[in-house]
């Protein structure tokens, strides 16, 4: 399950056996939450407080190149 990064007690990550559309899973200590990249949007929260979901927001779109970029490094695109 390769680790993009964690921020602010947020972890960002993919499943090793992944699909498209692109989009990041995020974690932390009150749930789960599944982002597509482009263009933003929430797929899917499990738990995660709205202030994490914004938060989770705003990084993954300050981060969206870096995102895709890993995504077609680790799946072959």
């Amino acid at each position: 399950m390769p680790e993009l990064f964690r921020l602010f007690g947020i972890r960002f990550f993919f499943f090793s056996n992944e699909h498209l559309p692109i989009h990041v899973h995020v974690k932390n200590a009150d749930g789960t939450a599944r982002f597509e990249v482009n263009p933003l949007k929430l797929i899917e929260n499990n738990g995660m407080k709205s202030k994490d979901i914004y938060l989770a927001e705003s990084i993954i779109e300050e981060n969206a190149d870096l995102i895709v970029e890993k995504w077609n490094e680790y799946f072959g695109k």
